[in-house]
């Protein structure tokens, strides 16, 4: 099917308003010849004649007066296709947006942006889930937003950096261990707890203690961050966590913070989204939400 030539639903529409060939050149900043060809070419496209002599002037047919609402209707819903979307009313917006990331941004972030969304988006909803064994077209369909760590993504995934944090060893308060700085030594010889999703026992560390001859002891793995904090209070074991987490969990249980004395890399932080939502007005006000908090969260 070939598509009629879309050029000439602007003229259309100032021809039926203006119900002039002179008012519809001048609103169009034509030639009222070119004006009247464009008229020419549109009596043909329609099989109507649109306008016809009355008098002095020109009147509309029967079957142009129905077009007139339609075609002003269709010229409104094109040019508003073609711009781009106005910033978002956030207060009126309803959505539910699905972001995947560990209990670390819950504690870190959670009850900042929910706060942020009773005050300003009340029609928005959370629903945060668990991280597993993430694919890209985890993105490209079912998760709006991703926080972590992460990968290597695919070029149509936008992401931004969030933060870097650090890992710190907590442990129990009263622990017989906990009262004075960690060497490497004892580091090594005290009983540890790690903390993967996918329930990875060895890491960077066994790697640094490897490198000075020494080892460790992974007496247990478990996938959440909170997990770790519950078993290192009932234990006498270490639990490696990213440092941010552990200061803010350490305000409210008897966990202290070691210093681990190994040269460990700094975990880069970001958040992606795909590009169906790129410039998304509620979703870009989402992301720059979290980023005010989450530069609010590690400072």
């Amino acid at each position: 099917m070939q598509l009629p030539d879309m050029n000439l639903l602007p003229a259309l529409d100032a021809l039926l308003r203006t119900g002039s060939v002179s008012g519809a050149s001048a609103e169009l900043m034509v030639s009222a010849s070119a004006m009247s060809r464009t008229l020419g070419r549109l009596r043909r496209v329609t099989g109507d004649q649109l306008l016809v002599p009355s008098g002095r002037g020109l009147t509309l047919t029967p079957r142009a007066r129905e077009l007139q609402p339609r075609v002003t209707a269709a010229l409104a819903e094109a040019l508003a296709t073609l711009r781009p979307p106005e910033p978002a009313d956030i207060a009126s917006v309803r959505r539910e947006f699905v972001v995947r990331s560990n209990d670390g941004f819950t504690l870190l972030a959670g009850s900042a942006l929910t706060a942020k969304i009773a005050r300003e988006a009340p029609g928005i909803r959370l629903r945060v889930v668990p991280e597993g064994d993430e694919e890209p077209a985890d993105l490209r369909e079912r998760i709006d937003l991703d926080v972590g760590a992460m990968p290597e993504l695919p070029p149509d995934v936008r992401s931004t950096f969030l933060h870097e944090h650090h890992y710190v060893a907590l442990a129990r308060r009263d622990a017989p261990y906990a009262r004075e700085p960690l060497t490497v030594q004892r580091f090594a010889a005290l009983p540890h707890l790690t903390v993967s999703r996918r329930g990875r026992a060895f890491s960077v560390v066994d790697d640094r203690l490897a490198e000075l001859g020494l080892s460790r002891t992974v007496l247990a793995t478990v996938p959440t961050l909170s997990s770790a904090c519950f078993m290192a209070l009932e234990s006498d074991v270490l639990a490696l966590l990213p440092g941010e987490f552990a200061a803010q969990i350490s305000r409210h249980l008897p966990l202290t913070i070691l210093e681990i004395p190994l040269k460990l890399p700094a975990v880069r932080m970001e958040m992606a989204w795909h590009l169906r939502v790129d410039a998304d007005p509620a979703h870009r006000w989402l992301r720059e939400s979290l980023v005010e908090i989450m530069t609010g969260a590690v400072r």
